[in-house]
């Protein structure tokens, strides 16, 4: 057993409530059986309930990047359009290109947003047959204007996706605008890793039903068959992460999706108010800021390995800069379960370390 683990401020995995934690002790049950049915079948109705939509919701014992790929294989005979800013919108381009699609990149730079006139360049009717965007750029920090790009994609005759795996239950998202929005458990779910979830539109599902080489893990046609006949799983789910998932789910019922999202927003203010003052930088484009996790621009020039380092031994850590924003940025989460407390114990404890350090 790992003993004195930090308390996590990363962008996944987040912090799990100890209910949670609890609920993957109870007794495994078959795949098979009635019980699954339930379990299963009561967290569709929970998700739906919580996002208000009637689309069809599925969960696959899976990261989310494996819904991403399932997305373009259901939805993409031939022709994508990705609008990425990141290292997390640059993969999903990049599993389109490893299924053999055509798949074209429109790119903002590292910080900035995608924006719909940008998509527009690009975007060509009767030939894309799906746009697909990151919402919460996860190592930038940007939140994309992904609204505005639906409405343009099905102007065009495109189906619109969305990655929101840093953001769905904790930023405010209509589902029911998108064609499929992805998720997965370990952000702002504030679960553990292992299950993802897609919010899928009947014009997904229609369209779905002309593509071929669909595979068969990933394929919707293959889920909703087994869901709407038994409510279960075509293959065995891992049944701890859903028992896991229903009482987080109940949690959040609890809270309210309002609530969690004025809760994500005021952590946010906290970390961007302490970022201003303590003469750090964002890094994100203004007005395109996430609401889950803020990349900081390491404009103080600070060791953040040094810093992560000394909040470890304090029972805290953060992120530093991903890829080739390591040491040029850190990362702060403010998703899942944190509190505002949470956050204003973090930031004191840096202040605690940088000042010792003569930063300022």
């Amino acid at each position: 057993m790992i003993e004195n683990t930090p308390k996590l401020f990363i962008p996944g995995p987040t912090e799990v409530d100890d209910r949670v934690r609890l609920a993957m002790a109870q007794r495994v049950i078959g795949h098979r059986t009635k019980e699954m049915s339930e379990l299963y079948g009561g967290i569709v109705e929970k998700i739906q309930k919580l996002l208000n939509t009637n689309h069809i919701v599925m969960v696959f014992t899976s990261s989310g990047t494996g819904v991403m790929e399932g997305a373009v294989r259901n939805l993409v005979n031939e022709n994508v359009l990705h609008g990425a800013c990141g290292a997390f919108g640059k993969r999903w381009y990049e599993i389109s290109v490893y299924n053999g699609k055509n798949a074209e990149l429109v790119w903002a730079d590292w910080g900035r947003a995608v924006k719909p006139e940008m998509i527009a360049e690009k975007l060509e009717k009767g030939k894309h047959e799906l746009v697909a965007v990151t919402h919460n750029e996860t190592s930038t920090g940007v939140r994309n204007p992904t609204d505005d790009i639906a409405k343009l994609a099905h102007e065009n005759d495109a189906l619109i996706a969305i990655d929101a795996v840093s953001s769905l239950f904790g930023d405010l998202i209509d589902v029911n605008k998108y064609d499929v929005v992805i998720t997965s458990t370990q952000k702002a779910f504030a679960l553990p890793p292992g299950l993802a979830v897609a919010v899928i539109s009947d014009a997904a599902m229609e369209k779905m039903k002309s593509v071929k080489n669909k595979g068969y893990y990933f394929n919707f046609e293959v889920m909703l068959k087994k869901f709407e006949k038994a409510k279960q799983h075509p293959t065995t789910p891992a049944v701890p992460l859903l028992y896991a998932m229903d009482e987080q789910l109940n949690i959040m019922l609890k809270e309210g999706m309002q609530a969690r999202y004025e809760r994500h927003v005021k952590m946010q203010k906290l970390v961007h108010d302490w970022v201003k003052k303590r003469g750090f930088d964002l890094f994100a484009e203004k007005g395109y800021e996430s609401v889950t996790v803020t990349t900081v621009a390491n404009t103080l020039g600070i060791s953040v390995k040094e810093l992560n380092d000394e909040l470890v031994k304090r029972g805290l850590r953060i992120s530093n800069g991903y890829g080739e924003l390591k040491e040029k940025t850190f990362r702060i989460a403010h998703m899942g379960q944190l509190t505002p407390p949470d956050i204003m114990g973090l930031l004191d404890t840096i202040d605690e370390i940088l000042e010792a350090k003569g930063v300022y």
